[in-house]
């Protein structure tokens, strides 16, 4: 399943950092901000388990969060999206893989992991702000469900058509987060209109 999320806010925020004038820190900022507002979404359907804690006056009969919560950044443009839903969930553990593109098969391939313990049991939250061709995400849930990872949800700023299709097909399990779908992608495989290398934008290396 695919989940656009149209917020006037959301929309607003990226808007700003579509814009080619926009610096480093404010496209940082609105980042963070988005990750935020996108998180209360994702976040909408997790499961509830039922606790009986004391408060000043009497016990009270309530509910907490059933599963750990675990980000997934996608190196390195992914970890632009952990600390704005990590301020809101930060009891979050938090993995990491790194891919690579073989630049004669162009196929991804794994140089980095580390993840806690718990995918089995955990919400996997795998973070991406660009969704293109596909490839990257779909190499990172494969890798991850090799680990034991069950329920995961994809969560990106931007998606292209090709992407959402090319995930869909090989992970039909696996729920999309989009703040925006774009139009397509052009012959260099970035996404049209999108916001350009989005990980070059967050750490300035252009």
């Amino acid at each position: 399943m695919v989940t656009i999320l149209n917020h006037p806010l959301i929309t607003h925020k990226l808007t700003i950092m579509r814009n080619k004038e926009t610096k480093t820190k404010d496209f940082k900022q609105n980042l963070d901000e988005i990750a935020g507002l996108m998180a209360y979404e994702v976040c909408r359907d997790l499961p509830l388990k039922p606790i009986t804690v004391e408060t000043p006056v009497a016990a009270c009969h309530t509910y907490e969060l059933q599963n750990d919560i675990v980000l997934i950044p996608i190196l390195r443009a992914g970890l632009g999206l952990v600390n704005g839903i990590n301020d809101l969930i930060p009891t979050a553990k938090v993995g990491f893989i790194g891919l690579y593109r073989d630049e004669e098969t162009l196929e991804p391939h794994e140089y980095f992991a580390k993840f806690p313990n718990n995918l089995a049991e955990a919400v996997n939250l795998v973070l991406d702000p660009m969704l293109a061709t596909g490839g990257s995400a779909c190499a990172a849930i494969d890798m991850i469900k090799k680990r034991g990872a069950k329920n995961i949800k994809l969560v990106c700023l931007v998606g292209a058509p090709e992407g959402v299709a090319a995930v869909e097909k090989a992970h039909p399990d696996v729920d999309i987060y989009l703040a925006a779908l774009d139009e397509k992608l052009n012959d260099k495989g970035y996404i049209v209109p999108g916001l350009g290398d989005a990980g070059d934008r967050i750490f300035g290396t252009k």
